[in-house]
């Protein structure tokens, strides 16, 4: 009987050794590097809704006609990835039960970002990122210099539902010219997958994840459409790593 049982504990051991999860948070407001709450937005750590474990985050942005900047409500971990690095990113999000999908506006849940105020093309500049649109999940690629920035978007790759935990993984390899890949996982299934494609800008300063409400149709837009100008959007298990397990929010 052992000479079955311990080659298979050995074999998992070695999986095990291999992943490396370089950044986890399970829905609490300690652990990261920096966040962003602008106007009457907020952040909270809560336990009466959560995906896993005994807390999430809520995330909160409420539209402000006065207001004339962004709409972030955002925690952010620094230097996930450079030009040339290889990793799985994940998260699980829920929007709350009476979300208003109709008429259709951008709210962004993630996106990797990085400072470019000194090249005078550009200042805080996302790259990839993770948004809806109406109840249509969106994502979408960066490539180019920072001064000329080409963009491919990746429209109505799975449907949304208030109300319910989904999960979102990443995988890509950052790269500038053809030799990148790019790959989105919802709720388990594989959505998105291109291969022998630029992933990122040719620049290599390192680029941060941030996870959050952005209300970014709101600034966008010039203006709110519809009639719910209050957002919330719950968020657990979000991490980083070398393996889809490690970012997959339903394995770890």
């Amino acid at each position: 009987m052992f000479s079955k049982i311990i080659p298979t504990i050995v074999a998992c051991s070695g999986l095990l050794a291999s992943a490396t999860q370089t950044f986890s948070n399970t829905g609490t407001l300690s652990g990261w590097d920096a966040q962003t709450i602008e106007d009457k937005g907020s952040i909270q750590e809560v336990t009466n809704v959560v995906y896993k474990g005994s807390t999430a985050l809520k995330m909160t942005q409420i539209y402000d006609p006065s207001w004339s900047g962004r709409f972030h409500s955002e925690k952010a971990t620094t230097g996930v990835y450079k030009l040339g690095d290889q990793g799985f990113y994940g998260f699980a999000f829920r929007l709350q039960d009476d979300w208003q999908f109709s008429p259709a506006q951008s709210y962004n849940l993630g996106q990797f970002i990085a400072d470019f105020t000194d090249t005078g093309c550009d200042d805080w500049m996302p790259s990839s990122m993770v948004w809806i649109v109406g109840d249509q999940l969106y994502t979408r690629l960066k490539y180019g210099t920072i001064c000329e920035q080409q963009i491919r978007t990746f429209s109505n790759v799975a449907t949304v539902t208030a109300g319910e935990w989904h999960r979102v993984t990443i995988q890509a390899s950052w790269q500038s010219d053809n030799t990148g890949f790019y790959k989105v996982w919802f709720d388990g299934n594989k959505v998105v997958e291109v291969y022998n494609v630029p992933t990122m800008i040719n620049n290599a300063r390192p680029f941060d994840y941030h996870v959050g409400i952005y209300a970014n149709g709101w600034h966008d837009d010039g203006g709110m459409k519809g009639t719910q100008d209050t957002r919330q959007i719950w968020f657990d298990q979000i991490s980083v790593g070398t393996t889809f397990a490690d970012a997959d929010p339903d394995q770890w």
